[in-house]
């Protein structure tokens, strides 16, 4: 059986990293009955087409970032509302759960293999930024629910590929990025940005997701394969995007004497302070849509509250 897996972020990449390992656990398990072909790189389905192409067949398999389609994902991008997720580890847990509880139609048309989220993000800039004041009219690259954020703060989003932000800050377009930090590594940021500041803010949720029909014609034996892999490459992918991170940073400091800024207590309540409305937002549009919003917002806090204290 041949399938076709296709990423739209560079191969070294934590999306990426996932996939290789998912590909060679279910060819393992499966003793060689099933061969997975992966596309890295946006070289068969890019981000923006990825759940539609996978629908339609133009591959078998697709890794999406729901964040890149905020009106179509409303249910599992509350996860990437400001709600104070500590990990990758803890985020992915607590989506999954989110997803295995409401069943979102959005993803109807498709098969779910697994779910898992990016670390928190943080503020990486070629200038510090230690307070409110410093990141006012910053132009900062982001995407999905972090313009919001990003919004309210006092600094303006710019939204691009991560691809494009390397020449975005060399000529001086953005002043920095509002994302997880594996990226200053595997992006080699560092070189450019010299600060972090630890605002741990908000995840971006990821999906795997198989064309309808290719699931439902597999044998009943590889389909429990790929079932028993859904929690275990969850858990997985937060773990290993968790220890990247922390990778990331060590490597940001010692080679490229990157400065870590941590915000105190009363600073960061202040930053937090200004979110409250970005979830107000979203639960008065998720209503519109019909969804039970408070109740979504009341899991993911459990969730998180939970998954914390493992």
């Amino acid at each position: 059986i041949k399938l076709t897996y296709a990423n739209f972020p560079p191969a070294p990449t934590f999306p990426c990293v996932q996939m290789e390992r998912w590909k060679t656990e279910v060819e393992k398990r499966t003793n060689g009955k099933v061969a997975v072909q992966t596309f890295p790189g946006g070289s068969l389905l890019d981000a923006k087409e990825m759940m539609d192409g996978v629908v339609n067949g133009q591959a078998d398999i697709g890794c999406l970032c729901m964040a890149y389609q905020p009106g179509r994902f409303m249910v599992t991008n509350a996860a990437a509302l400001p709600l104070g997720i500590p990990s990758a580890k803890v985020g992915s847990q607590a989506l999954w759960d989110l997803y295995s509880k409401y069943q979102p139609k959005e993803f109807a048309d498709v098969k779910v293999l697994t779910m898992f989220t990016t670390a928190p993000a943080n503020i990486m800039s070629k200038k510090p930024v230690r307070t409110l004041a410093d990141i006012k009219g910053m132009d900062l690259r982001a995407s999905g629910e972090a313009a919001q954020i990003l919004k309210a703060w006092g600094a303006n989003q710019v939204g691009m590929p991560m691809s494009s932000t390397p020449e975005a800050l060399q000529k001086g377009v953005v002043q920095g990025l509002f994302s997880s930090v594996e990226v200053m590594k595997d992006f080699k940021f560092a070189e450019l940005c010299k600060y972090i500041t630890m605002t741990e803010t908000n995840i971006y949720p990821f999906a795997v997701v198989m064309n309808q029909k290719k699931w439902d014609a597999l044998p009943d034996e590889v389909k429990a394969v790929f079932e028993e892999l859904a929690v275990e490459q969850c858990l997985w992918t937060g773990e290993y995007m968790d220890a990247h991170v922390q990778e990331s940073v060590d490597w940001s400091k010692a080679e490229q004497k990157v400065e870590v800024i941590e915000l105190s207590a009363e600073e960061k309540a202040k930053w937090n302070a200004l979110l409250a409305p970005n979830v107000d937002e979203w639960v008065k549009q998720a209503k519109a849509a019909g969804l039970p919003a408070e109740e979504i917002i009341d899991d993911l806090k459990a969730s998180i509250a939970t998954f914390s204290q493992k």
